[in-house]
């Protein structure tokens, strides 16, 4: 069954509690997404989706409310689990369902990924979850080991579905939903509907309604252009289209993890503030990076396909494409990163002259006509640009009882900080980021140093 539209966009005309309704207001949803308002009614319904819609479009909030909705609080054990490709995307996920959770108390939401220590984990599963968030490969560890069953399972979700068979997880795809009841609602999310996820589906899923919404980008979100230069000119062009539209926030993406490199060193000289992501790096220097880059810590971050999946910003200004992707599918998936919530994006890439049958598949794809342009107008040399915010951190996280509030009291009552200076905050296991204004940045470290956070003193450190 294909769905397009549904008669109603505002949450309170759903079947849900006073609660949750209050709560969506607070956080701001009153108007629903158009991949919420044809997905969650069926989820309400308990019946299985297989649905499609381009990267951050709403869908962590569909599937969310369904699994609270139908969630019984009183029954402590494993009755949703939702599976994501990285542990950045698990992360960002299980914070949205925490927040998503806030109409009721004692519903424990609990992340479970790869590239973080095992132990940890086995001492929260020992306390049990209400809901699981995490990667198929530290999932299906914990299966194997008995730290972790599905015998109460009521609803499995594929998130990003695509993504985790492009890593190489259909194994342990398989394998965990061996685990689990066969009666169950399975909801699947993709960015694409390739052969092999209706193969997902028809495997998995039972009578699954199938949901599409608009999956291309408008050029009215995004602004999408193409410069045409020789190779040689490429790394110079990059530093030009900085200069000439100055993005606040921008993501380079390049073929290989060399160019990815070569390109920083080139920009750093050019005194941009950028930094390279890739798989090479330690779980705890991902993680960094990428905070640093969504708290506005950074202005450019390169990384390849790979190196970038799983990574949501909210607000990020422009997409570079230093190298055309291979096929137009990856360019919809990494331009759809930027022009989110209504809000205006810039797509740039760079076709060098024997690559101009990629922007033809492009145009073939989104159905558009798009041409490559010279770099005559792009401004040749500007100033530097440094990030608005600097990221402090402090050696205390979830274990230490941390949150948010804590470290905003903290920074505000505490060390006379205004709170406009003061940006996002992420808490981890261990160490917590606090994003401050450039201005005040060496007057915050020196302030916790002397200020206690939750009755007790930590270290704060400056990254620049």
């Amino acid at each position: 069954m294909l769905l397009h539209t549904v008669p109603t966009n505002k949450f309170s005309d759903l079947p849900l509690t006073p609660a949750m309704i209050s709560n969506l207001d607070v956080m701001g949803y009153t108007a629903m997404t158009p991949i919420q308002a044809a997905s969650i009614p069926p989820i309400l319904d308990k019946s299985d989706i297989i649905a499609q819609a381009k990267t951050g479009s709403g869908k962590t909030a569909a599937f969310g409310i369904g699994i609270l909705h139908q969630l019984n609080a009183k029954h402590n054990q494993v009755q949703a689990l939702v599976l994501c490709p990285t542990r950045e995307l698990s992360e960002q996920v299980a914070q949205e369902m925490r927040k998503l959770a806030r109409f009721t108390t004692n519903i424990k939401i609990l992340t479970i990924s790869g590239g973080t220590p095992i132990r940890p984990q086995l001492q929260s599963l020992e306390h049990r979850a209400h809901i699981v968030v995490g990667t198929p490969g530290r999932i299906g560890d914990h299966l194997r080991r008995g730290t972790l069953t599905l015998d109460n399972l009521t609803t499995l979700v594929f998130d990003e579905a695509d993504r985790m068979l492009d890593m190489g997880f259909e194994n342990e795809i398989n394998e965990i939903v061996s685990y689990a009841p066969k009666k169950r609602q399975t909801l699947l999310f993709s960015a694409t509907f390739s052969n092999a996820i209706r193969t997902l589906s028809t495997k998995f899923q039972n009578r699954a309604q199938e949901i599409t919404v608009e999956s291309l980008h408008s050029d009215t979100v995004i602004a999408q252009r193409f410069f045409e230069m020789e190779w040689k000119d490429k790394l110079a062009t990059t530093a030009s289209i900085l200069w000439t539209f100055k993005p606040e926030s921008t993501l380079i993406f390049c073929n290989t993890k060399q160019q990815c490199r070569d390109l920083v060193d080139y920009l750093s000289k050019m005194k941009f503030h950028c930094l390279t992501i890739n798989g090479d790096l330690e779980q705890k220097e991902r993680t960094e990076m990428l905070t640093l880059f969504a708290n506005r810590s950074c202005s450019i971050l390169v990384g390849t396909d790979v190196a970038a999946r799983g990574l949501d910003v909210k607000d990020l200004s422009a997409v570079i494409n230093f190298d055309m992707p291979f096929d137009a599918e990856g360019y919809v998936h990494r331009i759809g990163r930027t022009g989110r919530a209504g809000k205006e994006g810039l797509a740039f890439s760079l076709v060098t002259p024997g690559e101009q049958h990629r922007l033809d598949d492009i145009n073939r794809y989104q159905d558009t006509s798009f041409r490559t342009e010279d770099t005559a107008r792009l401004v040749t040399h500007g100033e530097s640009m440094l990030p608005p915010m600097v990221t402090i951190s402090i050696n205390g996280g979830r274990k230490s009882k941390i949150r948010p509030g804590d470290i905003l009291g903290a920074l505000t009552k505490e060390a006379g900080i205004d709170g406009k200076c003061v940006g996002k905050i992420d808490i981890f296991e261990l160490y917590s980021y606090v994003a401050v204004d450039r201005s005040v940045a060496r007057d915050v470290v020196e302030k916790l140093a002397q200020i206690p956070v939750k009755g007790k003193r930590f270290i704060a450190r400056m990254h620049e």
